[in-house]
């Protein structure tokens, strides 16, 4: 792999574009304005969610990817210096956060559970993980059961949110009768 690739705004998007816990509104359920949102659940997180129905070349999903390019305009150093920055940043406020505690994300006018939320970030750092294997032509790193099983069970409800419980469970198990697609994203 001795050539150095491109990065380009997806690159953004997948490795370094996700919201950090401590730049979001995080606190106790009874500790003011922002846990005064009620959490929603994850999968209805995913059904508000604005670009999840988009199409691809729409105005929402365009306006991620003029997001992404103009920071990773930056280059792949700045990037991967970013990218450090934040994972030592997460390192050390997590251990702060009560697992009873909300997220409320301002952009989305809704909240979620912190768990939940740790889980969203977990998807999008796994899904686009492989993202920038691809497109740099290695193989997907494997993910500790810890991150992957959330992941895996976020991805088939949204699966079966968009196709129905059969399509997923044919897909699963029956490959004779199996959709074309089932995607949850």
């Amino acid at each position: 792999m001795g050539e150095v690739q491109r990065v380009g705004g997806d690159d953004r998007r997948r490795f370094g574009w996700s919201p950090r816990v401590p730049d979001l509104q995080c606190e106790p359920r009874s500790a003011g304005a922002a846990s005064d949102a009620a959490p929603i659940p994850l999968v209805e997180h995913y059904a508000r969610a604005a670009w999840i129905d988009a199409p691809l070349d729409g105005e929402v999903n365009a306006g991620i990817r003029a997001k992404g390019e103009g920071i990773a305009s930056e280059g792949a150093e700045a990037l991967c210096a970013r990218a450090r920055a934040t994972l030592a940043e997460q390192q050390a406020a997590l251990p702060a956060f009560r697992d009873d505690w909300v997220v409320f994300m301002p952009q989305t006018g809704w909240a979620l559970s912190l768990d939940d939320f740790l889980v969203t970030r977990m998807m999008e750092l796994a899904v686009h993980m492989d993202d920038l294997a691809v497109s740099v032509g290695i193989a997907a790193p494997e993910l500790p059961a810890a991150a992957f099983d959330p992941v895996l069970t976020l991805l088939a409800r949204l699966a079966t949110r968009r196709h129905g419980q059969a399509a997923l469970l044919r897909a699963l198990a029956r490959t004779e009768r199996a959709p074309s697609a089932i995607n949850a994203l």
